[in-house]
């Protein structure tokens, strides 16, 4: 009986098996560099196509009914974006926050990074460790309490309250800081640089109001902050409240957290509100 290691093989076999080992290594590269590759969901900032076009004047717009119908048309896709992106997000936590609770009611109540490594893959526990801190949730605690913050704040912003509030701050789109750095509400940075500097900043102040590239940054950015500060702890109650009343949150109920976010407090949600109800037919 022959050795077929001896057996002869011609070129063209041989050929075809090479290029298979090629096409088969390549599939095998593919599914390692996938596997590896970072979950655009949880670090990427969405952003639409045109986030960089120039802010439209606004002011040029004579009748003012149009100007509003034109302000808010010009914000609305870049709202809707987040928010879809927000809600993905908070799905993809929720499912989470489930396959902990599957594997055992005493892994919610373990140290967070004990509940980490026994029940998710190092990038799921990369995930939750980069979201935690995104969000700023304290990663010493329960696994279960840490979840439960989080999804307290991945959550949306009524449409309303973004139009209107961004209306409020920016004078509907004119003011030099939404003209040249698209933001829209008043955000401030504080490094050196980082915006622009206030012609009225108080002697002794750092603080600049913050410049972005692109509108669809600013508007990450600025739900970030609403979703993430202390001072909208408020905001976050209400809506965690609707919630858990299978409610959707509303812009008129958020607006009650927004006390901090202006000198002015209560006369500013005041404010707030009566724009609401002023351009109701038009948002």
């Amino acid at each position: 009986m022959p050795n077929t290691t001896d057996v002869a093989v011609d070129p063209k076999t041989r050929k075809l098996r090479a290029a298979a080992s090629i096409a088969l290594a390549a599939i095998l590269l593919i599914a390692i560099v996938v596997s590896r590759s970072k979950n655009a969901l949880v670090y990427d900032t969405p952003t639409l196509d045109d986030a960089h076009e120039p802010v439209p004047r606004f002011s040029q717009i004579e009748d003012i009914t149009e100007r509003k119908r034109a302000y808010f048309s010009y914000l609305k896709p870049a709202i809707a974006l987040q928010n879809e992106h927000l809600l993905a997000l908070r799905d993809y936590v929720q499912q989470l926050q489930e396959k902990l609770s599957s594997s055992g009611d005493e892994l919610n109540e373990l140290d967070l990074r004990q509940a980490l490594q026994v029940s998710y893959s190092k990038r799921e526990q990369d995930e939750v460790l980069w979201l935690l801190q995104e969000y700023r949730v304290d990663e010493n605690q329960s696994a279960g309490a840490a979840f439960t913050q989080l999804l307290s704040k991945i959550d949306i912003i009524p449409e309303a309250l973004v139009l209107i509030q961004s209306a409020n701050e920016s004078a509907w789109g004119t003011s030099r800081f939404a003209k040249e750095g698209y933001n829209f509400f008043g955000i401030w940075c504080f490094s050196e640089g980082c915006g622009f500097v206030p012609k009225r900043r108080n002697k002794g102040a750092i603080h600049e109001v913050a410049k972005y590239n692109d509108l669809s940054h600013a508007m990450y950015e600025y739900m970030l902050n609403l979703n993430r500060h202390p001072a909208y702890d408020d905001l976050r109650a209400i809506r965690k409240n609707l919630r858990e009343q299978g409610k959707r949150p509303t812009a008129l109920e958020l607006i009650q957290g927004l006390e901090q976010y202006s000198e002015r407090g209560h006369e500013y949600v005041e404010e707030l509100e009566q724009m609401i109800k002023t351009n109701q037919e038009l948002i």
